[in-house]
């Protein structure tokens, strides 16, 4: 899991981390040893493309994703980090079983299955209880509710109204957002009407998008760029009613790398938090720069 990989280094314990999947953040791969691969690795399918090969190949019960058992046999792993929240995104650990069977040596296998935003936070206490170095994460922890907190504080503070939002995590079809981005849109003081907190995303229709009208677009497709996604925005600049968008005419239309909201790491979140905060309230809170980087306003109509 790219995110569990992610804390590990983020609380500093990388150095337990011997296998990691082809997905995970750039140091790591750089770093460690890839285990779990997929058989969509390195094409450029489009979103429809995607959505097409992943529906028929659970039709026909086949996986995309697959572990290199002799790399894993090499490493001879004392614990394993999978998860059952969505076979689209990641190995689940039905999969990661069936590789580890004939191992000499059976690992412990560990799911992190986030929902919701607090979840996300006890899956770092998780990960380094497993490792007995708990007094790690929630020294971790502390710092990232401190941040939250801040945007909260300064949101309330600042007497703004909520914002209208609507996030995407897919554009063709158009899916909604769930699990733990609900939370980040609240905390950074949004609402989003059509996303399922602590629930599975879904496809939604352009009709309820245009009757909802939001205030800003927030465009996230799960594990792309911003480079990929925009190639693909001419799906909605397509779209009857675009442009009467509310978010359209007032250039509120953003565009932002995946790894800030459906990357469920807790310090990638919180990072996404300050981000959609600046993004809603620039009045009252500033983007910090380190994430300036992460997002691009779309001009385009």
């Amino acid at each position: 899991m790219p995110a569990v990989t992610q804390m590990l280094y983020d609380m500093g314990l990388q150095d337990h981390l011997y296998g990691i999947t082809f997905e995970c953040p750039q140091q790591a791969l750089e770093e460690k040893k890839p285990v779990v691969r997929c058989i969509l690795e390195g094409k450029n399918y489009t979103s429809k493309q995607i959505d097409v090969f992943f529906s028929e190949s659970k039709k026909e019960g086949k996986k995309l994703y697959y572990v290199d058992e002799k790399a894993l046999a090499e490493i001879a792993p004392d614990i394993i980090f999978t998860q059952d929240m969505c076979d689209v995104c990641q190995i689940d650990t039905e999969c990661t079983a069936a590789a580890v069977a004939n191992l000499e040596k059976q690992p412990e296998l560990i799911s992190i299955s986030p929902m919701g935003f607090d979840d996300v936070f006890q899956n770092a206490v998780t990960i380094a209880k497993a490792l007995d170095k708990e007094e790690v994460a929630y020294a971790y922890l502390i710092k990232l509710n401190d941040r939250v907190n801040h945007v909260i504080d300064t949101i309330i503070a600042s007497k703004a109204p909520k914002k209208k939002v609507l996030l995407l995590e897919w554009l063709e079809p158009i899916y909604n957002c769930g699990h733990w981005i609900p939370h980040q849109i609240d905390f950074a003081g949004g609402v989003d009407m059509l996303s399922n907190p602590s629930g599975n995303s879904g496809v939604i229709s352009w009709d309820d998008i245009l009757a909802y009208n939001p205030e800003v677009i927030v465009i996230a497709p799960c594990g792309f760029s911003m480079k990929r996604t925009l190639t693909e925005m001419h799906l909605l600049l397509l779209k009857d009613g675009w442009n009467s968008l509310k978010a359209v005419q007032n250039q509120q239309v953003f565009i932002t790398d995946f790894d800030l909201f459906t990357q469920s790491s807790a310090g990638t979140l919180v990072d996404g938090v300050e981000l959609l905060a600046g993004l809603f309230h620039p009045e009252a809170i500033s983007i910090p720069s380190h994430l300036k980087r992460k997002y691009q306003k779309f001009y385009e109509y």
